[in-house]
């Protein structure tokens, strides 16, 4: 029997199975009946709604065209291990606390190897991350395992998990400052992810403001907007700004997390359709930006001057200006603080510049972004649910660009 002829209620079972789900499990994330899923599978009954696979696949994390027989599988694909750490931010027993070093050594691991992109492998020392870190008698531990947790499940597609997991970094980090802004980094992402944009607006400007200089935010430009602003937004952004941070001596750690939330602000922002707003908010970056070093980055936001010049490039394609995009895009690509960023942080830019070159119908541009991401961080490009989505948009084309081809062989979007 070829793919084509097994039953889609097969596939369904099949993929649930895999995904260490009892039929109640999936009834239950599709809020429907167990009887539901049993007749599905079984094949009592009909799946003939577009709309009710699309919600199947999702839940069961693959793609539409894998439920219906018309699409091969990823090999080896990292979500395969996502229901492992869902089980292990389920548990809430305290494992035997390990040594302060050891704990140490295994959150650096894990953040070289999410800089790296090495998804499929992080997915694996997650669950047991977790674990360890539940144990810790400090904080700043089990706040970098979340953020991390939370940074990857923003990557592989699941964005509600991983707001789960940055808000327990939140939770985690307690009163201490510092770490409360780095896991406010994360639930930017993660809202943002899930297209919540405004709930991220106000969680970044809370943060960034009580760890950054005092500066005033540019009221908000469209009708209903100023619902945005947060309690501590009014308190301490109406006053004397001092871009730089050299005020009272805010350090170089607090001014790189402060500066990447307002770099996650103004994405929001623009979010919202505030552009004005998000130029401000990525002109305020650019003043905290100003001699911060890349060795200052001691809590792994990989912010400096690059990163806002990158952020102009995704918020000029995100508005429109595509023209102006892609020329600040060739401009700063060949700066050597561009090729001193983490592969992930490269390869998941490529990605969002090869999405701004068929905003104008250039097939050949995203096509080269495409290969240039997968030659800087093939997990950006093979594991994301969202660079396949753009690879499947390119390989439409004909003849599909050269090198796209063999990327779409490779995610399983050819048979």
């Amino acid at each position: 029997m070829t793919s084509d002829d097994i039953p889609i209620g097969r596939r369904v079972a099949s993929w649930r199975v895999r995904r260490s789900m009892t039929q109640q499990m999936l009834a239950d994330r599709l809020r429907r009946s167990k009887s539901w899923v049993d007749k599905i599978e079984r094949g009592a009954r009909s799946l003939d709604r577009f709309s009710v696979i699309q919600e199947l696949a999702h839940v069961l994390r693959v793609d539409p065209e894998v439920l219906l027989g018309q699409q091969r599988p990823t090999p080896a694909d990292p979500l395969d291990g996502v229901d492992d750490i869902r089980a292990a931010l389920a548990r809430y027993d305290t494992p035997p606390a390990q040594t302060a070093e050891e704990l140490r050594r295994q959150v650096g691991y894990a953040w070289l190897t999410y800089q790296h992109a090495h998804y499929g492998q992080l997915v694996r020392v997650l669950p047991g991350l977790l674990d360890a870190a539940q144990g810790a008698r400090s904080a700043e531990p089990l706040v970098q395992a979340y953020r991390i947790t939370s940074l990857l499940l923003v990557k592989l597609g699941e964005a509600d998990l991983a707001w789960l997991a940055a808000d327990r970094a939140m939770a985690a980090a307690g009163d201490n400052p510092i770490l409360a802004a780095t896991a406010g980094i994360s639930i930017a992402q993660a809202l943002r992810a899930s297209n919540r944009d405004r709930l991220a607006l106000t969680a970044t400007l809370t943060a960034a403001n009580r760890i950054l200089p005092p500066t005033p935010d540019p009221a908000p430009s469209g009708p209903g907007d100023h619902e945005v602003d947060g309690p501590d937004e009014d308190r301490t952004t109406r006053q004397p700004h001092d871009h730089g941070g050299e005020g009272r001596g805010w350090s170089a750690g607090e001014r790189a997390v402060g500066g990447t939330l307002l770099v996650q602000a103004a994405l929001a922002a623009a979010g919202c359709g505030d552009a004005r707003r998000a130029d401000a908010l990525t002109d305020r970056a650019a003043g905290v930006a100003t001699n911060l070093r890349g060795y200052d980055d001691t809590h792994r936001t990989s912010f400096g001057p690059i990163a806002v010049d990158l952020a102009r490039v995704v918020l000029a394609a995100q508005r429109g200006e595509v023209d102006e995009a892609l020329h600040r895009h060739s401009a700063v690509i060949r700066r050597e603080g561009f090729r001193r960023l983490p592969a992930e942080y490269r390869g998941a830019y490529l990605v969002d510049v090869a999405r701004a070159y068929l905003q104008v119908g250039d097939l050949r541009g995203a096509a080269r972004a495409l290969v240039d991401a997968d030659s800087v961080a093939p997990a950006e490009v093979r594991c994301r649910p969202l660079a396949r989505t753009v690879i499947a948009d390119v390989a439409r084309g004909h003849p599909a660009p050269a090198g796209v081809a063999r990327l779409a062989t490779l995610v399983g979007l050819t048979r």
